[in-house]
C-alpha cells in the first residue's frame, strides 16, 4: 500500500513538472542546440577542411623544397605585419578562447583568418608548431561570430564557442570523442561544463564527417604488440608515467620562459620574430636535421615504424617548438606535445624492455595529459588513435602524469580550480 502511494506521489510530481514546462523547455533546448550544433559543425568543418588541405599542401611543398626554411625569418615578418594591419597585436592564441569562456570577453572575428594564414605561413617555412591549437582558435572565433549574428544570450554564446572548439579539433585530428570532451574539460581543471555536452558532441561529429567526406587525412596507429597488463608491466609504465609528468613540466616551463626572454630582451616584434626564425635555421644546421620542423607528425610516423630515434630527440623538439612559438610564429602546441611524448617513449622502450609501439602510445597520451590537464580527453584520444587493447597502460599513465605535472600547463588562462591532492581547495594561479 505504501509503495502504491509513493508511486502515485512520484507520478503526480512528474505531471506537475511536465505542466510547469520543465520537460517541454528541455525539449525546446535540445532542438535549438541540435540546429545550432549541426550548423556550427558544418561551417567549422568546411573551413577546417580547407585549412587541412592548405597545411597538407605547404608541408609537401616544404618537403620537396627543403631550402625554403631559409625564408622563415621573412615569413615571420609577414605574420607580424598581418597582425599589425589588422590591429590584433596582443593576440594570445588559445588563451584568448579560454578567457572568453571564463570572463565573457569578446573573441575578435579577425582571429579566424589571421590564425589560418599565419599558421600556413609558419608551416610553409618550417616553424615548429602544431595545427590542432590553431583549429581550436579558428573554430571558436567562427562560432562566436555566428552566435553574435544570431543574437544569442551570454550563456548560449559560451556553448556555441565550445561547439566551435570541438568542431575544429575533430575535423583536423579525426578524434570526435576526444574533441567533444576537450572543449568541456580544458577551460577549468576540476569543472566540466556539462551544459554544453550535447552541443559539443553533435558539432564534433558533424565536423568529423564533413572532413571525412572531403577525404581529410587523419592519423591512427594500430598497436600490434600490447604486453600483458601484469603487475610488472604496470609498474614499469607507472614509473615511465612519472618521467612523462616531469617532461611535461619541462615543456611548459621552457615554452613560457623562452617567450618571456624574447619579450624582455627584444621589444620590437619584427626583430623578435626575425631572430626567432634565424635561430630555428641555426638549430637545423647545428643538429644537421630538419626532422624537428613543422608539426612533427612525420617524425612520429618514422619512430612508430622503425622504433628508432636519438635519445635526446624529445629535448630537441621542446627546444625547436619553444624557439618558434616564443618568437611569435603561429600554430598549436598539441601535436608538438605528441611528438615529444612519442620521442620520449621511443627512447625509453628498450630501457623498459617493452615493444616501442605501446611505449610511444603511452608517451603521446601522457604528455598530452600533462600539458593540457585533460585526463578524460587523453583517454579518449588513446582509444581513438591506438585502440582499447592497451587501456590499462593508458589509464595509469594519464592518472600519474596528471598528478605529477602539477599546475604547470600550456594555457596560462586555464584555471586550476581544485587541488590534485586535497578536497575543495582552490589552487592559486602560477
Amino acid at each position: 500500500m505504501k509503495n502504491l502511494i509513493s508511486i502515485r506521489k512520484q507520478l503526480k510530481e512528474h505531471l506537475i513538472a511536465f505542466k510547469n514546462g520543465d520537460f517541454l523547455a528541455t525539449v525546446i533546448q535540445f532542438f535549438k542546440w541540435l540546429v545550432l550544433s549541426v550548423g556550427i559543425g558544418v561551417v567549422v568543418g568546411l573551413v577546417s577542411t580547407l585549412f587541412a588541405y592548405a597545411l597538407s599542401f605547404v608541408t609537401e611543398f616544404r618537403a620537396e623544397n627543403p631550402k625554403v626554411i631559409l625564408l622563415l625569418p621573412f615569413g615571420g615578418l609577414l605574420i607580424v605585419f598581418l597582425y599589425k594591419i589588422f590591429k590584433d597585436d596582443d593576440d594570445k592564441g588559445t588563451n584568448t578562447i579560454v578567457a572568453s569562456i571564463q570572463e565573457s570577453s569578446e573573441i575578435p572575428f579577425k582571429m579566424a583568418p589571421l590564425i589560418f594564414i599565419s599558421t600556413v605561413i609558419t608551416q610553409l617555412f618550417g616553424g615548429s608548431a602544431g595545427r590542432e591549437g590553431a583549429a581550436v582558435q579558428l573554430g571558436g572565433s567562427i562560432a562566436q561570430r555566428l552566435g553574435k549574428w544570431l543574437k544569442l544570450n551570454e550563456e548560449s554564446k559560451h556553448g556555441i564557442i565550445l561547439c566551435g572548439m570541438s568542431a575544429g579539433f575533430s575535423a583536423l585530428f579525426g578524434t570526435p570523442m576526444a574533441a567533444s570532451i576537450f572543449a568541456l574539460e580544458v577551460v577549468s581543471v576540476g569543472i566540466m561544463r556539462y551544459y554544453a555536452l550535447v552541443p559539443t558532441v553533435i558539432s564534433s561529429l558533424t565536423a568529423h564527417y564533413i572532413a571525412k567526406f572531403f577525404k581529410v587525412e587523419t592519423e591512427s596507429f594500430l598497436i600490434h604488440h600490447v604486453p600483458m597488463a601484469n603487475p610488472e608491466n604496470l609498474l614499469k609504465i607507472t614509473l615511465f608515467a612519472f618521467v612523462i609528468g616531469v617532461v611535461s613540466i619541462i615543456f611548459c616551463i621552457t615554452l613560457h620562459k623562452v617567450e618571456h626572454i624574447y619579450e624582455k630582451y627584444i621589444k620590437n616584434k619584427y626583430l623578435r620574430i626575425f631572430i626567432g626564425g634565424c635561430l630555428v635555421i641555426i638549430l637545423c644546421a647545428v643538429f644537421g636535421s630538419d626532422s624537428y620542423l613543422g608539426t612533427g607528425m612525420s617524425l612520429i610516423e618514422h619512430m612508430y615504424l622503425s622504433g628508432k630515434t636519438d635519445f635526446y630527440a624529445f629535448l630537441l623538439k621542446i627546444l625547436f617548438t619553444a624557439v618558434t612559438i616564443g618568437a611569435g610564429f603561429k600554430g598549436g602546441e598539441i601535436v608538438p606535445a605528441f611528438t615529444i611524448g612519442a620521442a620520449l617513449g621511443c627512447a625509453c622502450a628498450p630501457i623498459l624492455g617493452m615493444h616501442h609501439g605501446i611505449v610511444i602510445a603511452v608517451g603521446m597520451v601522457g604528455l598530452f595529459c600533462g600539458v593540457t590537464k585533460c585526463p578524460i580527453t587523453s583517454l579518449l584520444i588513446a582509444f581513438e588513435l591506438f585502440g582499447i587493447s592497451g587501456m590499462h597502460f593508458y589509464l595509469i599513465t594519464v592518472a600519474v602524469s596528471f598528478l605529477i605535472s602539477g599546475t604547470h600547463r600550456l594555457y596560462k588562462k586555464q584555471e586550476i580550480l581544485y587541488s590534485k591532492t586535497e578536497t575543495n581547495y582552490k589552487v592559486k594561479e602560477k
